[in-house]
């Protein structure tokens, strides 16, 4: 079978490669500075059509003439944010089920069809959807949107299938996790202490013994359960025919009955009042490392917008504060990294609660409490002495390069990705191409005001590593 680089192993290999340049004092490019204006030019607007079938699949389509390639994802909303208890992992492990056979195709032969007509394939478990994408050239689309469909009209389960791909996700666990330095730091530790609702809390990589305890009869009830239309979103982007692409999508998917779908469970989070620390000892790690989670503003928000720009002001890029701060000036520390759903996502493809993460590795002769009150100054700064215009415009350039970079993410898919998700939480994909009139409203008083209510210190789970044997 064809290695399949699922996100939770990209994330792994994401901090790999920022784990090892910190370890050998390298810094990652600086980013340049745009130039100054006046004003944020005029954006850019995606094309969208926006269908839904009688069964409850939601269609959006997307017409992109740059290269004569489409994407293709379907997103079922099931992430691993709500698997089952005492199942963690298991939403990850149906993932891989995906890829076993379906009605009309034999086990790995979907893997086959895409590659053979020169495409390429992933799927990934998130928090809040999994999701599987094909980008192939745009002639060999009707037959992918005929596999597609085959697979949600009729994945072939069977025990075979099942015992093999637990031993598969094991060993992923094994591989990307346990036996790596650092492994799953801070994207899967720091939510289970920074959570205390189960579904937001647990680990979702999954536990080995909870693993082996899915039994055929559980996959069989979550694929009648999730994987229907109704609890799906089909995106087409590229340089399609719209009007034969909604064919192609009526003539294989309506035919395919919804399911009842459970009700929601509440995946709510109460506010923080008082801060959390934990440490790990990792016996792989040869620095200690630390990293800071703050509770993120609801989703549409005026504070959730004010963060996507907070995060850009204080460590996106060398120009950072934090950056400045704790590398250029106090040498705590060869590099630092942060984010919103980082290492798998961004602000935009979670849902439900979410954190916004610092994180870095530091030698040990510098001590993490030094560091966090390092930290602490520049955002004490930010709550008390509002942001100037100059930095308030050079923060929306940042973050307008970054949504046009996410767009563009693996030749296209990027695009794919946030329409997926706007339909599928939002009902609104063309919220796409609202996003910077969202940000361009935010003034240096909602940024004072986020600042104050979201990154406070008791807002925060602070999660150190020590090297196993070693002080911090």
């Amino acid at each position: 079978m064809p290695v399949r680089v699922l996100a939770l192993a990209a994330a792994a290999a994401a901090l790999a490669l920022t784990q090892t340049a910190a370890a050998d004092g390298q810094q990652p490019p600086a980013r340049p500075a745009p130039a100054r204006t006046a004003s944020i030019p005029s954006t850019v607007t995606v094309p969208i059509e926006y269908h839904k079938l009688e069964n409850g699949l939601k269609v959006v389509l997307s017409r992109d003439t740059s290269s004569p390639t489409a994407v293709v994802g379907i997103y079922y909303a099931i992430g691993f944010r709500i698997e089952p208890k005492n199942r963690t992992g298991f939403a990850h492990l149906f993932e891989h089920m995906m890829f076993q056979g379906s009605e009309h195709l034999g086990k790995n032969e979907f893997i086959s069809l895409v590659e053979s007509n020169g495409g390429v394939l992933n799927g990934s478990t998130l928090f809040d959807f999994t999701n599987y994408f094909q980008v192939v050239p745009v002639h060999t689309l009707e037959t992918i949107l005929w596999a597609e469909a085959d697979r949600m009209w009729g994945l072939k389960i069977t025990q075979e299938n099942l015992t093999n791909q637990q031993g598969v996700v094991k060993n992923e666990v094994k591989v990307n996790v346990l036996n790596q330095p650092y492994g799953g730091f801070p994207w899967l530790d720091l939510p289970q202490h920074a959570n205390t609702n189960w579904f937001n809390a647990h680990n979702f990589y999954g536990d080995l013994e909870h693993l082996d305890a899915a039994t055929l009869a559980d996959v069989q009830q979550f694929f009648k359960t999730y994987y229907a239309p109704n609890n799906a979103v089909l995106v087409v982007s590229g340089d399609i025919d719209t009007k034969q692409t909604l064919e192609w999508i009526r003539k294989y998917f309506s035919g395919i009955p919804a399911s009842k779908l459970p009700p929601e469970p509440d995946i709510s989070e109460p506010r923080q009042e008082k801060e959390k620390r934990a440490n790990r000892e990792d016996p792989l790690a040869n620095r200690p490392a630390l990293a800071l989670g703050y509770h993120f503003p609801p989703r549409n928000t005026p504070e959730y917008y004010a963060m996507g720009l907070i995060d850009q002001l204080l460590v996106q890029g060398a120009d950072s504060r934090l950056y400045q701060s704790l590398v250029q000036k106090r040498g705590l520390t060869g590099s630092v990294s942060g984010g919103t759903n980082p290492l798998l996502g961004n602000m935009f493809d979670i849902k439900g609660p979410t954190l916004w993460m610092v994180w870095l590795i530091h030698d040990a002769d510098k001590k993490a409490d030094d560091i966090i009150q390092a930290i602490d100054e520049e955002i004490t700064r930010l709550q008390t002495t509002p942001v100037t215009r100059a930095e308030l415009e050079l923060a929306l350039v940042k973050r307008r390069s970054g949504l046009y970079a996410a767009y563009e993410q693996f030749i296209g898919f990027g695009r794919a990705n946030m329409l997926a998700a706007f339909a599928l939480f939002d009902d609104d994909p063309g919220k796409i191409n609202r996003l910077e009139d969202e940000f361009k409203k935010v003034t240096p008083a909602v940024i004072q005001k986020a600042a104050r209510e979201y990154l406070r210190p008791t807002n925060r789970t602070i999660l150190t590593i020590t090297p196993k044997g070693k002080g911090n």
